[in-house]
């Protein structure tokens, strides 16, 4: 009985680390969608700020 419902528990974990992992991934695609093409120049601008802060290049 242990074992069964050790392996569920496992396989729930897996689950819910996948759905966090995705949700991860969607969120930075939003953000990187949204802030590095956005038109609208106070927001381009504070993260274009924000990368130059964290010496990441975008030039």
């Amino acid at each position: 009985m242990n074992t069964v419902s050790s392996s569920l528990g496992a396989s729930a974990g897996s689950v819910a680390r996948s759905m966090q992992l995705a949700m991860a991934g969607l969120l930075g695609l939003f953000v990187i969608g949204f802030v590095g093409f956005s038109h609208m120049e106070v927001v381009h601008n504070a993260g274009h700020d924000y990368r130059h802060s964290m010496a990441f290049p975008c030039h």
